[in-house]
């Protein structure tokens, strides 16, 4: 096992290099994703670059969406003999504590995806917690599971290489907002095991948000649509699946 860490970065240069100061203790690869950049986040990240050891660097010319510079990063980290990556946001909403019990249980369960289910504070947007639960529910419907899926957008997760990159030559993938609830629902279609642990997340005062409310909305509904035409083609597998109450339990 080679574990690595993946941060896609987007207008969060300003506060990249407190998260990467809390995993550079790991002594791990981390590949750093400048997502399209303007000139002051560049000069962030390229300074961080510059100060810490075992990054990888990895330039979109233009913003492409998260999903897609995570689906890069996997191919990159295939490459390279990471066989685990552990997604991290750059805006350090996450409790960066957790990142060891992430990797342990990542290490435990190798054919797993290790997944954050979040713990939010009072600072959590009510429109936000509201958009989570609808998303929950609809990734619950296309996968025919029910108490399977705690959190379906969190993107606090340890990805096995493998299969997610399978997924990434052969499917298109949300390459925006959509995208953390379409490869949780593609790998739990694939089979891969989904294991949950608590995280804390907070949504700081003045914090930037990546999130378009009517451009992200769109992409998101028609994700879903797509996972739905999905689960009617698989429907049989994931029926008789069901039945054999091999998925769609609670993780004990």
């Amino acid at each position: 096992m080679q574990q690595g860490f993946i941060i896609p970065v987007y207008n969060h240069g300003n506060t990249l290099q407190n998260v990467v100061a809390e995993l550079s203790a790991y002594n791990l690869p981390i590949l750093i994703v400048d997502d399209g950049n303007k000139e002051q986040d560049k000069t962030y990240i390229n300074l961080v670059c510059q100060k810490f050891n075992n990054i990888t660097l990895i330039v979109n010319r233009r913003n492409r969406g998260k999903g897609y510079s995570v689906c890069r990063a996997i191919k990159t980290a295939y490459k390279m003999g990471i066989t685990h990556l552990f997604q991290i946001d750059a805006d350090g909403q996450h409790d960066m504590e957790q990142v060891k019990s992430f990797l342990e249980k990542s290490k435990e369960n190798p054919d797993s995806l290790i997944s954050g289910c979040p713990v939010f504070d009072e600072t959590i947007p009510e429109n936000r917690k509201n958009g989570k639960q609808i998303s929950n529910n609809y990734a619950s419907f296309v996968t025919l599971t029910e108490g399977y899926i705690k959190d379906a957008m969190c993107g606090y997760r340890v990805y096995p290489v493998e299969p997610f990159f399978k997924i990434s030559k052969f499917s298109y993938i949300d390459t925006h907002m959509g995208f953390d609830t379409e490869i949780l629902i593609r790998l739990i279609w694939k089979n891969v095991p989904l294991i949950y642990l608590p995280v804390k997340v907070s949504y700081p005062v003045g914090g930037k948000s990546n999130f378009r409310m009517v451009r992200d909305n769109i992409r998101i509904s028609f994700m879903f649509a797509r996972m739905t035409i999905g689960m009617w083609i698989r429907y049989p597998m994931l029926a008789r699946r069901r039945k054999r109450n091999k998925i769609g339990k609670e993780d004990k």
